[in-house]
């Protein structure tokens, strides 16, 4: 082994480089999402839908900047699941890692259910009840499979998904820009506060996923010099190209098809670019969300190992395979889950929750960053940013806007599962019989 592959103080390969962590990023932000919220925003907000595309860019982004300090101080596995433990207590971080792998649960189940119906343009049996249990049971047991294989094989993996995905966004935007119409873009009348609040609540999960690169930090060779700038770097490429897409969709669908299209991207291409046009953009959201399936799996098993090493969860969980070196109790139980999920469809109900549990993960990550300033035994920040307590203190005001425009049904939900973690907690932590206080 290389100084590079060996095992952390966890057990786990360091083998994760900077530009893995970039291509992570970028896999877990561009996902199912921009397929179709192009057309929501707009049928809310119209032209000035490209104005919360930035609104949310910012939102994001100063979210991200306190990532990239926060992600500084540790070298360990967890992410926002490990800030918040250091700056709020066990319990806290217990509940942030909950949550979080409850929502990226529920993503995975929508995500996979999305793809079969993308599928279904090439392959239309893909939708019956056979062809959909046997395209599920292959996505689920292959990306299984590959976890299993080893952390070097996953990541390799997740690049070439990036590459793959960015190419055919890249021909249309490229090819879209020369088929503007200017007169597309005349701004209407300014659109309400609440469905301009709304359209930018819904975009922030669109650009929401940068977190998941800093949970697999306990295999990257170099977390806290490598993930800030990689944080940055794959914002930045979102950014661009979410900016760009909207651009040419606007430009290129007329106004009443783009407020109506439950396929934005692909009618647009299949406009300027006809019926190949359409086939690229339906091929390029497979890839895409293959991609986003590939992380998830990667990732959302290290939620249950990093609590597992703290005693939160059972120490199963925290197995890690002699040879591998990847905790395949932890990956197994996440895939059984994953599968039961997607195939009984109970994901609708859960999925509500993935709204503000991931609100919540980035909102403690973001007030982390002051509090660990000020603790006079946490780690040393490697990055550290100017006027670090205003980025914390706009994002928790802008955490708030958003929180406030969620449904009564997904603070409900949110809170059974909070509920559901305390009890786990209590459970897993209670001192054994006999013993002293």
């Amino acid at each position: 082994m290389s100084e590079h592959t060996l095992p952390s103080s966890e057990g786990l390969l360091r083998v994760i480089r900077r530009r893995d962590l970039v291509a992570l990023g970028v896999n877990t932000i561009i996902g199912s999402g921009i397929f179709g919220l192009p057309a929501e925003v707009f049928r809310r907000t119209g032209v000035w839908s490209l104005v919360a595309f930035v609104v949310c860019a910012v939102v994001v982004s100063i979210m991200v900047i306190c990532f990239a300090e926060v992600s500084s101080r540790f070298s360990g596995t967890g992410g926002p699941y490990l800030y918040a433990r250091a700056a709020f207590g066990p319990l806290v971080g217990f509940e942030v890692g909950w949550l979080l792998w409850i929502a990226r649960l529920t993503a995975f189940a929508a995500s996979c259910n999305l793809f079969v119906s993308y599928l279904a343009y090439f392959w239309p049996g893909a939708t019956g009840s056979a062809g959909r249990v046997v395209t599920i049971c292959a996505i689920v047991v292959f990306l299984t499979a590959l976890n299993l294989t080893g952390i070097r094989n996953s990541t390799t993996a997740s690049n070439i998904f990036t590459v793959a995905k960015l190419v055919p966004l890249t021909i249309f935007i490229i090819a879209g820009l020369f088929f503007l119409r200017p007169g597309s873009y005349q701004p209407g009348p300014l659109p309400s506060l609440d469905a301009f609040s709304v359209s930018v609540l819904l975009l922030v999960f669109a650009f929401s996923g940068f977190e998941l690169a800093t949970i697999a930090g306990g295999e990257a060779r170099n977390p806290q010099r490598d993930l800030p700038p990689a944080l940055l770097i794959a914002i930045g490429v979102v950014v661009t190209v979410y900016i760009l897409i909207q651009v040419v969709a606007i430009g290129t669908l007329p106004a009443a098809d783009l407020a109506t299209s439950s396929r934005p991207l692909a009618d647009a291409a299949r406009g300027f670019l006809g019926p190949a046009g359409g086939a690229i953009i339906s091929g390029g959201a497979l890839v895409s969300i293959g991609g986003n399936l590939l992380v998830i799996v990667l990732v959302a098993p290290r939620l249950l190992f990093a609590m597992a090493e703290r005693g939160e969860l059972p120490r199963w969980f925290s197995t890690v395979h002699p040879r591998t070196r990847t905790p395949n109790p932890a990956i197994l139980v996440t895939s059984f889950v994953l599968l039961v999920l997607t195939l009984t469809g109970t994901f609708v109900y859960a999925a509500t929750i993935s709204v503000i549990a991931r609100l919540l993960a980035y909102t403690t990550t973001c007030v982390a960053l002051p509090v660990l300033r000020r603790k006079p035994d946490a780690p040393e920040a490697l990055f550290r940013i100017p006027l670090g307590w205003l980025f914390a203190g706009l994002a928790l005001l802008l955490s708030i806007w958003l929180l406030l425009h969620t449904t009564w049904s997904q603070a409900r939900d949110a809170a059974i599962a909070i509920l559901i973690g305390s009890v786990i907690y209590a459970f897993r932590t209670r001192p054994a019989a006999g013993a002293a206080p």
